[in-house]
């Protein structure tokens, strides 16, 4: 256990260098650069209100006690960290197969090449929630005061994330029809969140099996600082914490059993 912290700490430069490299490879001979980091989600953003707020005539929930009422906010307000999520599984699962020549070459942390792939996106994540911290100063919510405790979400939710990501990567590498299985789960976990639409059409009947998904428990906590302005509730951050610990044991303990043959396989 000494030695593979000694690893990791020692591994601290490369893994800044290569998540610089992630960040700079990612708009490459792009026109518009990082501005598309912020076009992709207000593109979903009007083709779900479209959808949702126009034709099914979904309502968002008054915000408590803020009294934002507001679709396109509400929306973003879970899809940004869904994003988050949706995009770390899916970079994270190629980022070992994507350095392999790296991998046969010379023996370093592989978690590292994880830790980039997310790490890049997690600075993406936080420029996207300061864009949409200035539209809710605009649309005058005063979220200020709470940005820390947004912070404090977006650190549980990396560890969360990093977590899967460590799982997804390694298991990827053997198994292949990974990466097509997680496409098919995506689209289910999207849906099993109230993302596009408010927890209260969830019938109260199988709600509370229905909250015991985090992904509905970590959009919840996101909307509370956000859109309600109020404290997302002790119990629900605690559950996020005790998931993303479990997710970090479990996708290290994984991770560096399969590690072994790791370049071989590549």
């Amino acid at each position: 256990m000494k030695s593979k912290l000694a690893e990791y700490r020692d591994s601290g430069d490369l893994a800044v260098n290569l998540t610089l490299r992630e960040l700079r490879s990612r708009y490459k001979k792009s026109v518009l650069g990082w501005t598309w980091s912020l076009l992709n989600p207000l593109a979903t953003v009007i083709v779900y209100t479209i959808i949702f707020a126009n034709f099914l005539k979904i309502e968002p929930p008054t915000g408590n006690p803020s009294g934002l009422h507001n679709f396109a906010v509400f929306l973003l307000c879970g899809l940004l960290p869904w994003n988050y999520i949706s995009n770390s599984m899916n970079a994270s699962m190629g980022s070992l197969i994507g350095n392999a020549n790296l991998i046969k070459k010379v023996y370093f942390p592989r978690e590292v090449f994880v830790v980039s792939a997310i790490g890049s996106l997690l600075v993406s994540f936080l420029i996207e929630l300061g864009v949409l911290a200035a539209i809710l100063l605009v649309m005058g919510n005063m979220v200020l005061p709470w940005i820390p405790v947004v912070l404090v979400l977006v650190v549980i939710q990396s560890f969360f994330v990093l977590g899967i990501g460590f799982l997804l990567s390694v298991l990827n590498v053997y198994f292949r029809d990974v990466q097509h299985l997680i496409g098919i789960l995506l689209m289910v976990l999207f849906y099993s969140a109230p993302i596009v639409y408010p927890l209260s059409v969830v019938p109260k009947s199988v709600r509370g099996i229905y909250e015991l998904n985090p992904l509905v428990v970590l959009v919840e906590c996101y909307r509370d600082a956000m859109y309600d302005l109020r404290f997302p509730p002790f119990l629900s951050v605690l559950y996020l914490i005790l998931w993303s610990a479990a997710l970090i044991a479990l996708g290290l303990a994984v991770f560096q059993r399969l590690d072994r043959r790791l370049a071989e396989e590549v």
